[in-house]
């Protein structure tokens, strides 16, 4: 077996002569580190794979850990925004809750004060409804369109309140209108023992002014209020013996003289119709009676047409 050696000056030669003995054994050694090249090759070629194949697993792991931790998030978003409309909604609710309650006080207080039957308007019950389900209906409401219809019940509250106030406010003012109408006799018994006007006097006998009417009674008999309204006066006063005076606002006040007990006091609200004294004969008098008299604006004015018209 012959090897050429080549060298690199001048493009020599050598030849070396080998048995086949030695010639097996280079084509073994080169058989060998042939092998030992390839399978170095081969190994590195599969390390750098995996290498490279765990990583990118990695990385796979790490956007998918990444992106649940994004949905997480989300979720959490989400029912941290659901629990804060729930919670607006049950603020609402009770808001509702109370508006409604307010209502069903002013619908009684109406009620009451119109005269209306109880079976007419019954505000401590819910509203009888009823009517037929129709196809397709029953889907539960969404947060959104639960929160609209909740806006809009509260519109309406607010609305009605409103209304009903204004016509609360008519009622109590109508009825205290009715209630400071002058009109009827200060006596629940008895008779006009003397006319408004000029007169002559019972002590002298001189023509003399007497500023309101009298009504002649038994003593003890009741004296009323011939409207409501605020006591100004109560107690003695000359001429005029145990004396009540009320106010009955818009200018007008009314007197009670000559009373044998006063029932009320200064300051007290006092009803139409209301015993306020006892009929006597204290003061400048003659006997039992009570002088009446009505004044507009502090000035007495003839009583007479007041205790004619009917009342309101």
């Amino acid at each position: 077996m012959n090897i050429i050696l080549v060298s690199k000056n001048h493009g020599k030669s050598r030849v070396l002569k080998l048995g086949w003995m030695h010639g097996l054994l280079s084509v073994g050694v080169l058989s060998l580190l042939g092998l030992g090249f390839a399978w170095t090759g081969l190994s590195l070629q599969s390390w750098w794979q995996g290498e490279q194949g765990e990583r990118l697993n990695r990385a796979a792991i790490e956007r998918w850990e990444s992106d649940l931790q994004e949905q997480r998030e989300q979720v959490e978003a989400v029912s941290l925004q659901s629990r804060q409309q729930l919670d607006a909604i049950t603020l609402r609710m009770g808001e509702l809750q109370a508006r409604l309650m307010r209502l069903d006080a002013l619908g009684q207080r109406l009620t009451e004060v119109a005269g209306l039957g109880n079976g007419e308007f019954d505000f401590s019950s819910a509203p009888a409804v009823g009517g037929p389900i129709e196809e397709g209906v029953g889907e539960s409401y969404t947060l959104p369109q639960l929160d609209e219809s909740l806006a809009r019940i509260h519109r309406q509250i607010v609305d009605r309140e409103q209304q009903l106030e204004l016509i609360d406010s008519l009622f109590v003012n109508k009825t205290l209108a009715a209630e400071s109408f002058i009109a009827g006799r200060p006596i629940t018994w008895g008779w006009m023992s003397s006319d408004y006007g000029y007169r002559t006097d019972p002590f002298n006998g001189k023509r003399a002014w007497h500023a309101g009417v009298d009504f002649a009674g038994k003593e003890d008999s009741d004296i009323i209020a011939v409207a409501s309204g605020v006591v100004t006066f109560s107690g003695d006063r000359y001429g005029y013996g145990n004396l009540v005076e009320i106010n009955h606002g818009n200018g007008f006040a009314t007197r009670y003289a000559h009373c044998k007990e006063l029932k009320v006091s200064v300051g007290a609200v006092v009803e139409k119709g209301q015993v306020i004294a006892s009929m006597g004969s204290t003061g400048r008098s003659t006997g039992p009676h009570v002088h009446y008299e009505v004044l507009k604006h502090g000035k007495p004015i003839n009583p007479k047409k007041y205790i004619l018209r009917a009342a309101r």
